[in-house]
C-alpha cells in the first residue's frame, strides 16, 4: 500500500472532531513507525550495548 492510501485510510478512522494538530501528529507518528520498520529490513540498528556506550558518551560531556 502506498504513503498516500495509508495517510487518506489513517485520517478517515480519526474521530469526526479531530483538530489539524491530532492528525498532524498521528501522521508524523506512522511516518516514524514506518521508517523504523524500513531500517530494521534494511539492518541499520544497534544492540543494546552498542546504544548504552553511546548514552554514557553523551552523559559524560
Amino acid at each position: 500500500m502506498n504513503d498516500k492510501t495509508v495517510a487518506i485510510e489513517a485520517i478517515a478512522a480519526l474521530p469526526e472532531n479531530s483538530s489539524m494538530e491530532e492528525i498532524a501528529e498521528g501522521l508524523q507518528i506512522m511516518a516514524a513507525i514506518r521508517k523504523g520498520r524500513e531500517d530494521v529490513k534494511a539492518g541499520r540498528t544497534k544492540t543494546h550495548a552498542e546504544v548504552e556506550k553511546i548514552f554514557e558518551t553523551w552523559i559524560s560531556k
